[in-house]
Order: structure tokens, then sequence, then C-alpha cells
């Protein structure tokens, strides 16, 4: 917690001190407002003095205004400053805000596919929320709290101690204790404030899964259950919340002790320094004034570091990703990928998921630039995990993979995405318009070259019985469309990016026969002149392809035409043919 809370901090730091100016104004501001603020409480010492001094009622009605006059000044400087902090913040922080979110969504997306596979979406978009946002608690607790506490605490005691040593050093002792119970107290409830946020992070995820689930919670009539078990979670709730509040409640009784043993103990020192005339009536009126500031201050000092831990601790889970190196990362210097025939070529690859369950074992295969390869076999065989290493979508343990005689290894990223069009079995959209979904795939599109994409895909005609043709936003993930629709969608994109290598994962999975039919002359002018991958079951599909490639056990098994492969009675490929009715089976 302690490493990650300076990581965090120095995150921060790092991007606020770009705004060292800014930061130091406000920081002047702060100061001046806080000190004019314990000033004040001099002159209506001095009020209260001339008052008891009984001179003629002219000249203490001139004194009287005079001091009034200058308060009046000091307050206006007063509010000067506080108004001019108040505009230096609301420059400050959404600036150091906007710098954290842009920081947060560079380095999250720099992550590998398997980072994003592996972590909940509402989580990690709660993470940078909480991230930026606790930034925002911590500036504004130490710039209006604690910087604020500090100047006034420190005025107030150099001011008791010009008047008296022990004035001052009774005042600085009784501030010593409260602040150090207050911090031994916060130490102490931190761990419980800790569980209890646990157990309340559970029961809202109890309450988030069952409603998510709520159509499985009727449909096997598992209401009393769920109901038990949130019950259960929220008693952990009830039980570390009464323990907590208990534990201010007997806090701030031993605080409010506190503060009127330090209130008569003062009085009592001071009638005895007025006894002894080292004090006036008017320095009773500034000790009650500068009494009220120190308990105002002081008083919710323990509850300020609580929320000061809290937000650190909301920003910690942000800080340990920003900490986590990306799995997979450009080389030093790697160059563009250049992509010229477009042939592809593994070369003893060796490929582990999660380094003990081993898919492939001296993987060796070969496309030539132009050739359209099936990719087929049992579910698990391997398949589509051909596709994720060419996309770097994982890592191989050993091995090559070449493009063009190019190490992917050793080219950009971005190059290599750039350089393939992918249609997914279950392509995902953007809660954006169908326009801006099928542009994704060229950014500098122009609308007509949209159009024509989608007439050639046969999205025009579902597009166009929308009352907002192509401005119509397709929901969350693309919801609002059917599967159908999405892959047509998917298809567009790859035609309008039109790579020079293309990949379609079952990419007529989920469209009926006529809906096949129909892009499926689409799909052969897209594969065109370009090196195809397809993982695919329909015969449609396959029987097109200049080769087929069965894989089985993280093997190739067998290779050739569809006739080829026939010829062996006993090969696989014949017995998933045979078996077959509505197609190969998929990873």
């Amino acid at each position: 917690m302690k490493y990650n809370t300076k990581l965090t901090l120095k995150i921060y730091w790092s991007e606020a001190r770009k705004y060292w100016l800014v930061m130091f104004g406000l920081f002047v501001c702060v100061v001046g407002g806080s000190a004019t603020g314990i000033i004040i409480p001099l002159y209506f010492k001095r009020f209260f003095d001339i008052l008891a001094q009984g001179g003629t009622a002219e000249t203490t009605e001139v004194a009287l205004f005079g001091v009034l006059i200058t308060i009046a000044w000091i307050e206006a400087f007063r509010w000067a400053f506080w108004r001019v902090a108040a505009f230096f913040n609301n420059y400050f922080q959404p600036k150091v805000m906007a710098a954290l979110a842009n920081y947060c969504f560079a380095y999250l997306h720099k992550h590998s596919f398997a980072y994003f596979n592996n972590n909940f979406v509402g989580s990690l978009v709660k993470r940078v929320n909480w991230f930026t946002r606790a930034f925002e608690n911590v500036a504004d607790k130490i710039t209006w709290t604690i910087i604020p506490l500090f100047v006034d605490l420190t005025v107030v005691i150099f001011v008791l101690f010009r008047k008296d040593f022990w004035l001052g050093l009774g005042s600085l002792t009784w501030m010593s204790i409260f602040l150090a119970v207050n911090w031994i107290f916060t130490s102490y409830k931190i761990r419980f404030d800790v569980k209890r946020n646990a157990a309340e992070t559970k029961s809202t995820g109890i309450l988030a899964d069952t409603i998510t689930n709520n159509s499985n919670v009727k449909l096997f009539v598992g209401y009393r259950r769920e109901l038990k078990t949130f019950a259960a979670a929220m008693e952990r709730v009830r039980q570390l919340r009464r323990f907590t509040w208990n534990l201010d409640g007997i806090f701030e009784g031993v605080q409010g002790l506190l503060v009127v043993a330090f209130e008569i103990g003062i009085f009592y020192l001071a009638i005895k320094l007025w006894q002894q005339g080292k004090l006036t009536v008017g320095d009773f009126v500034l000790i009650q004034a500068y009494m009220i500031i120190i308990f105002e201050k002081v008083w919710d000092f323990g509850k300020i570091i609580r929320n000061l831990y809290t937000d650190l601790t909301d920003a910690e889970e942000m800080t340990v990703i920003l900490n986590t190196p990306h799995e997979i990362q450009d080389v030093p210097k790697a160059k563009a990928l250049k992509v010229s025939g477009g042939a592809i070529e593994f070369k003893e690859v060796d490929f582990y998921y999660h380094e003990t369950r081993q898919i492939f074992d001296k993987l060796n295969l070969s496309i030539s630039g132009g050739e359209k390869v099936a990719l087929v076999g049992p579910s698990g065989a391997g398949k589509s995990t051909i596709v994720k290493i060419l996309l770097r979508m994982h890592e191989v343990a050993s091995g090559k993979i070449f493009i063009d005689n190019q190490k992917i290894s050793h080219v950009t990223q971005e190059s290599l995405w750039g350089a393939i069009s992918l249609v997914p079995q279950d392509p995902i959209l953007f809660h954006r318009t169908l326009m801006e979904n099928i542009r994704y795939g060229k950014a500098d599109a122009t609308d007509a070259e949209v159009i024509k994409a989608a007439k050639l895909a046969h999205c025009h005609e579902f597009i166009f019985e929308f009352p907002d043709k192509y401005e119509t936003y397709v929901g969350e993930r693309g919801v609002k469309l059917s599967g159908g629709e999405r892959q047509r969608v998917a298809i567009a994109r790859a035609i309008l990016r039109n790579a020079p290598i293309l990949i379609l994962d079952e990419a007529t999975s989920s469209l009926d026969s006529e809906s096949e039919y129909l892009i499926q002359d689409a799909l052969d002018k897209l594969m065109k002149n370009k090196t195809v991958v397809v993982i695919a079951h329909r015969l449609s599909t396959i029987m097109r392809m200049d080769r087929i490639v069965v894989v089985n056990h993280g093997k190739i098994e067998e290779s050739g035409t569809h006739q080829e492969l026939l010829k062996k009675a006993t090969s696989l490929y014949t017995k998933l043919w045979k078996r077959q009715a509505g197609g190969f089976m998929q990873d």
C-alpha cells in the first residue's frame, strides 16, 4: 500500500508540476487568505481595548471607526485572495485531471489483448474515473483544508507566544496532543474502514451479479437463495458500519473533553496573566476568537486523514495498472511492416497459454502471397490461436513468424495491424453511428466510399430501413443490430479498409443462407489479390479456398485441396466432412 501510495502521489505530482506557476499562485493566495483571516482578530482585540480604555466619546468613536476601516480593508484583501485562489484552482485542477485521464487512457490501451480478456470492462472504466476523481479530492483537501490548517495554527501559536510564553506553550502542547490522538485513532480505525469497504464491495457485487442474471434468478427459482445471500452480506456491512460509527462517537466524545479542558485551562491561565497586568480585555476576545479557529480547524483532522487515505486507496487500483509493464511492446527502433506480396510463414513456433497449457509445439506453416487458405479442425484444435499469434494478441514462447520475410516481432504493432483486416465471428461495434462504425476501417474515407462498401456488403438495404439511416446509433457493442447485421457491418468495414491480408474468422456464421448468398460475391471481390486466412466450417467458403489446412491438437495434420483431402478415406478431414451437417466445429 505504501509503495502504491507513493507511486500515486508521484504520478499526480508529475502532471501537476507542469502547471507550477498556477500551482504557486494558488498556494500564495491560499496562504494569503488564511493569514489575513488570522490577522483580523488582532484588530478586534484592539477594538475592545479601545472600548475598555474609556476615553472621550468623540475620541473613542474616531479610534473605533479607524479600526473598523482597517478590518474592512483586511477583509477585502482576504476576499480577493480566496476569489483569486478559486480561479487559479478552477484552471489548475481540470487541467491536471484531464491530463491524468489522458495518461490513463493512453497507457491502458497499450496493454495486450490478453490483459483486457482478463479484466472486466466496468472495473477498468471505474479505475480510470476513480483515479482522476481521487486527485480532485486529494488536491481539494490539501488546498482548502491542510494548508489553511497549518497556516492558521502557525500564526496563532506565533501570536500567543508573543503575548506570553506559557500561553503559547500551553496552546502548542494541547494542539500537539490533540493532533497526535487524532492520528493514533485514525491509524487504528482505518483497518476497520478497509474491512467495511470490502464488505460493501462484496454486497454491491452480489447485487450487480443478481441484477445481471435476473432471468436466471427467476427461471431457476433462486429468489429466496439470493435474498438470503444478500441479506447475510448486508448484515456483515451493518455490523462493521455500526462498529466504525461507534468508534467515531467515542472519539468525538474524547475530542469534546479535550476541547473543554483546553477552553477552561487556557482561560484560567489568561485570568492569571490578566491579574498580573500582562493581558487586556481585548486579549480575552483575541484568545476566544483563536480558540474558535483552532477548534474548527483541528476537530475534523482525523476525518480528513481518513478521507485522504480512502481517496488514495481508490486511486491505488489504477496505479497498479499504470505500474504494470505492457505485456507486448515494440522492440526499440521497430520499423513499419511493408507488405509486398503478403506471404506468411510460421517457423518452429511454440506457444503456451498460462505457461502450462501448450498449444503449439514446433508449428510450421507457410502461406504464399495471394494464397487463400482455410483452417479447419475440431474445437480446441488451435485454429483461432494461429490467427491470434499472427496478430500478436499473444507472444509466442519460441520460434518466428514472418510476413514477406519480416519478423512480426520486429515491426511496429500498428503497422502489423494496419496490414491485416479481420472480420471476427462476433463483431463488436462502437456505440456510434453506422457511418462512424464502417468508416473506422478507413478514417479518411468519404461518405460515398462508406456507402459503396456498405452496398457491397449488403448493409445498405437494412440501414435504409432505419429512420436515421447511416446516422443511426447501434447501441453498446452494437446490441441494436442482429448478429447477421453486425457481421455485414464488419465486412463493410473490411471492404473499406482493403488491407493486403484478410482474416475471416467464421465471418458468415451469423448469416442465414439468403444473406450469406448475398455477401458471398462481396467476399469474393474482397479476397481478390489478397492473402486470405479463413476459419470456417461452411462448405461454400471452404471449397473456394486454394488450400485447406487441417489442424488437430496444435499440429497441422493434413493439407491440400478439398478433393485431395477427401481421397484419403481415413483422414481427419474426411471424418469431419462425413460428420458435418452444419459445418466443422470451431474454436
